[in-house]
């Protein structure tokens, strides 16, 4: 509803802007016709519209009509209706009305729709996670897309990098026309259908007439498929991580990149998909770095067709309370191989244990990586490991900070004693415990 109230409010706009534009919404299916007067349709009567009218009218809308038609019938063709009483989606239609999204209301309510997205979100079994916002924030500031700089998440989800990228750009522009081109350099595609609703919803927020987030699954095209048209200049992305993919969706790689961990499956993309001098960051989980087999064949590409140059290592708790999984930002340039790689491990700020959903991680917090990116020193945060010993440790990336201080274990010859006796009391207990019960049952 939050889309079709948007599209209506930039229709408005486009009779102005665009000469002889026709809306591709049959007139009975315009919000103004059937939702904007707050004592129209309701209950069983409204329920039995959308679901036998306006929906599907939606889903089979004409895409030879104009750009705009496109939009919708993406947005609708694996959308439906789970609202049951018509009575409360009444309700819900006249308060998404007032919302005037060509006054200054559409920037209020981003920070909303934001809010909404953060809400929605919920771990799943394909790995989907809420990027916080501060991360995303710090890699865009990072990664610094120019104006003209092509940006591609290949895994966009609600759109958290695209739009922070168009903000970002949005400090560069200068007059209507260099908006109008930039809006051509942000792209995105999402596989499953919700997402992708709510991240179409969220470009039109940020302004875009035509938002170019695609249905489908980049995973699903032959890796050798993938021409020279088809490459960026900035890659930002959180892949989903712990998921596996459908049978045969490995088959469109090469045979040293072949698993069905959907992760590695886009790291491998992503290198592909970069121009020469391209930039990339990446969320990934600690598995990567440290995996072997496919994952050590696809560090050993990454560092010879990429420059590696920085891993941040976040705490425990970032992505609370959707995966307590440890994570890594990436860092990497296409066109030079990696000579040294600097990592960054991210301190958790003073009095604080882990993060929770009230009180996630804040930007202000990566100013301490800024301070450090460019002058590059060690401390007792940073690190840097040479390539060649990145080569003789296998390809694990896994490198613990060697300013912290060790853990003060014991010999592996006093811990084995240990856990000995401690099996051995265990055993003791539960013979005695056994030996109670039978007393009692005699």
């Amino acid at each position: 509803m939050l889309f079709l109230k948007i599209f209506s409010d930039k229709e408005e706009e486009w009779d102005i802007t665009i000469e002889g534009f026709e809306s591709p919404i049959p007139e009975a299916y315009k919000w103004e016709t059937w939702a904007a007067d707050d004592e129209g349709l309701t209950g069983d009567a409204l329920m039995t519209f959308v679901d036998t009218q306006l929906f599907p009218t939606l889903k089979e809308i004409d895409l030879s009509l104009n750009p705009q038609a496109k939009i919708i019938r993406s947005v609708f063709e694996n959308t439906y209706n789970y609202m049951k009483n018509g009575t409360l989606f009444r309700q819900v239609i006249n308060v998404i009305n007032q919302i005037d999204f060509n006054s200054d209301d559409r920037h209020l309510f981003n920070d909303i729709y934001e809010t909404i997205l953060k809400e929605l979100q919920s771990a799943g079994s394909s790995g989907e996670y809420y990027t916080p916002r501060a991360v995303t924030q710090f890699m865009v500031d990072i990664i610094n897309p120019q104006l003209t700089d092509t940006v591609l998440d290949p895994a966009c989800g609600t759109g958290g990098f695209l739009t922070c990228s168009i903000d970002h750009k949005k400090k560069l522009v200068q007059d209507a026309a260099q908006e109008r081109s930039m809006q051509a350099t942000i792209r995105g595609i999402e596989k499953k259908p919700l997402p992708h609703l709510l991240c179409t919803t969220n470009l039109m927020l940020h302004g875009f007439d035509l938002p170019a987030v695609q249905r489908g699954n980049y995973l699903a095209k032959p890796y050798s498929d993938w021409s020279k048209k088809d490459k960026v200049d900035v890659i930002l992305t959180n892949p989903p991580f712990g998921g596996v993919e459908e049978d045969g969706t490995e088959t469109n790689f090469p045979a040293k990149f072949r698993t069905k961990e959907t992760a590695d499956l886009f790291l491998a993309l992503i290198i592909k998909l970069l121009k020469d001098t391209g930039r990339a960051a990446v969320v990934l989980p600690d598995g990567t770095l440290f995996g072997e087999g496919v994952k050590t064949r696809i560090k050993e590409e990454l560092m010879a067709k990429c420059k590696l140059h920085t891993i941040v290592r976040l705490p425990n708790g970032v992505f609370n309370p959707y995966t307590g999984i440890k994570t890594n930002l990436l860092f990497f340039e296409k066109g030079t191989p990696t000579k040294d790689i600097w990592y960054f491990e991210h301190p958790y700020p003073n009095g604080v244990k882990s993060y929770n959903k009230g009180k996630p991680i804040n930007i202000k917090e990566f100013d301490l990586e800024k301070a450090w990116w460019n002058k590059r020193e060690e401390n007792q945060y940073a690190w840097k490991v040479s390539a060649e010993e990145i080569a003789r440790r296998g390809y694990n990336l896994d490198v613990k900070n060697p300013h912290q201080e060790a853990d003060n274990l014991a010999s592996p010859e006093v811990l084995l004693q240990q856990f000995r006796a401690s099996e051995e009391k265990i055993s003791s207990v539960q013979n005695a415990i056994i030996n109670v019960l039978t007393e009692a049952l005699k």
